[in-house]
């Protein structure tokens, strides 16, 4: 197993199992003591996780974000449907912004034959995803590659956001709640959605239900920037009701498939 390989696997099962040993580590990967320290070493430089004695823990403060590629693999099932669910929303004609993230990725993933559409982001995954449709004209935002998470951020991605009027932008975020509003775990990356939302008709939260009540370390907006919120029925009662009363449109991306499925 190749290095990067190996920290990777670290990652996940860290993510997975809150906390695990070197011991755990070594026995799992087959690999010494030595270079298992040395993994931990960099990922915990890296800001990936917390070394403690004898093992590893996973980061879970507010400014900790889970890196893109185990953020994927979450509530996967969730976010295919929250993307197939927003694809309904989405018109011949429209000119969207689609915001950087797992679930608006999703989204992409099903907008690559619907014609005649305009599609601005700041997402080399979602780029990469719409590059060779033929019925879509793509605008990337130019700006700084943000390593890992594939983003552009910095002041030219902010600038070309604020040139640009899209009839709807479907935002990701890392935590939404009734009271905090649409928060982000890396302050770059908010100063773009910032200025991705100043400039839309509509906005349009993709969220699986993990993300509702939580708060993380940056503000982007207020709820009451938010048109719609599009997620899954695991969320709570709760936090459902107080968006719906500040004048959130919820849709549950999983209640409405079942319901389809049900009709044919």
């Amino acid at each position: 197993m190749l290095a990067a390989e190996r920290r990777k696997t670290i990652l996940e099962l860290i993510e997975k199992q809150n906390s695990i040993s070197v011991g755990e580590l070594c026995r799992m990967l087959g690999v010494s003591d030595m270079t298992v320290r040395r993994d931990l070493r960099i990922l915990s430089n890296s800001g990936l996780l917390e070394r403690v004695h004898g093992g590893a823990l996973a980061r879970r403060g507010r400014s900790y974000e889970p890196p893109f590629f185990i953020r994927e693999k979450e509530y996967a099932w969730q976010k295919q449907l929250i993307g197939k669910r927003a694809a309904e929303l989405v018109n011949q004609g429209d000119s969207i912004a689609l915001d950087v993230g797992t679930t608006t990725l999703e989204l992409a993933r099903c907008l690559t034959n619907t014609p005649n559409l305009t599609i601005l982001t700041a997402s080399l995954p979602i780029a990469n995803v719409l590059a060779e449709s033929p019925n879509l004209r793509l605008i990337l935002t130019g700006g700084q590659v943000r390593p890992q998470e594939h983003s552009l951020i910095g002041h030219i991605a902010e600038r070309a956001y604020k040139e640009f009027h899209v009839d709807k932008a479907f935002i990701g975020v890392g935590g939404l709640h009734p009271e905090a509003g649409l928060t982000e775990y890396n302050l770059e990356d908010t100063l773009v959605k910032r200025s991705l939302i100043t400039n839309t008709g509509q906005v349009i939260v993709l969220a699986d239900s993990s993300k509702l009540g939580e708060i993380c370390l940056a503000f982007v907006a207020p709820i009451s920037a938010v048109d719609i919120l599009i997620t899954d029925s695991g969320a709570s009662p709760t936090v459902i009701e107080q968006l719906s009363a500040a004048g959130v449109e919820v849709i549950f991306a999983d209640q409405l498939s079942s319901q389809k499925e049900s009709d044919l």
